[in-house]
């Protein structure tokens, strides 16, 4: 049975990604595990896998799609909005001087609505200040969404602080005329994950090897070039927050953007 290994949630330049995945790879085959690097068009059924040696998922998707899978660890990013392992979104729209109340009937711009860093978080803060939008576009991704912005299908969107800095390096043009406006509490970052069957062993090995992959220079390069600055286990309950936003917003009578 092939070991799947996927690394999709921050794959923003492609060749970042793959050199990560190789270095994985590469270190985990010196722990007696093959691994099968893949580009997967349908990420929940590869979260959902049998076969799933290690991916990263969204901690959204984690406490409300997989119920199942292990829990590896996270990544810390060199980010700013980052802090050791949490991350935050930042808020994002073409007016500098604009703050959240004033996107109130506005149009928002969100991911995906298994989002957390997209849409839950987006949806707490909104939450939290009574604002709500007159219309949210769906767009398939972070880098989509600040597009929509860039051509005024929209006007504001939460997004993940990591993935501001990935484009702020490789493709800046993306962001020109856009401006952070805001920013959303932190919460634990992208969690990687494993199969619901992987053994108790398998779980050690991967943690070996991500733990190496963070501290040995010779993946320094490769680390910085996906802002990748240390590792971190964690486990199911640290996602709760994700949750309780949900909870939180629903409580002040917002249950959808």
């Amino acid at each position: 049975m092939n070991n799947l290994l996927a690394l999709p949630m921050y794959a923003l330049h492609p060749p970042a990604t793959r050199a990560l995945m190789q270095a994985v790879v590469m270190l985990l085959a010196q722990h007696d595990t093959e691994a099968q690097p893949v580009w997967p068009d349908d990420l929940l059924a590869l979260w959902r896998d049998d076969r799933l040696l290690l991916s990263q998922t969204c901690g959204y998707p984690l406490v409300s799609q997989l119920p199942a899978v292990q829990l590896v660890g996270t990544f810390h990013y060199q980010a700013p909005g980052c802090s050791g392992r949490n991350y935050r979104s930042w808020l994002v729209a073409r007016n500098k001087q604009a703050t959240l109340a004033d996107f109130n009937g506005q149009r928002a711009v969100a991911n995906s609505q298994d989002s957390h860093s997209g849409y839950n978080a987006l949806r707490f803060v909104a939450a939290l200040q009574g604002v709500t939008f007159s219309q949210l576009l769906l767009s398939g991704g972070h880098r989509q969404s600040l597009a929509a912005l860039r051509d005024s299908q929209a006007d504001i969107a939460a997004v993940d602080c990591v993935s501001w800095a990935l484009l702020a390096r490789y493709a800046p043009d993306e962001l020109r005329d856009l401006h952070i406006i805001g920013e959303t509490p932190a919460a634990p970052g992208l969690p990687l994950i494993t199969a619901a069957s992987a053994s108790a062993a398998r779980l050690e090995r991967l943690r070996t090897a991500l733990y190496q992959l963070v501290s040995d220079p010779a993946f320094r390069g490769v680390c910085d070039d996906n802002l990748i600055s240390g590792f971190s286990p964690v486990q199911r309950d640290d996602y709760q927050d994700v949750l309780a936003w949900e909870q939180q917003a629903a409580a002040l009578g917002v249950t959808r953007l």
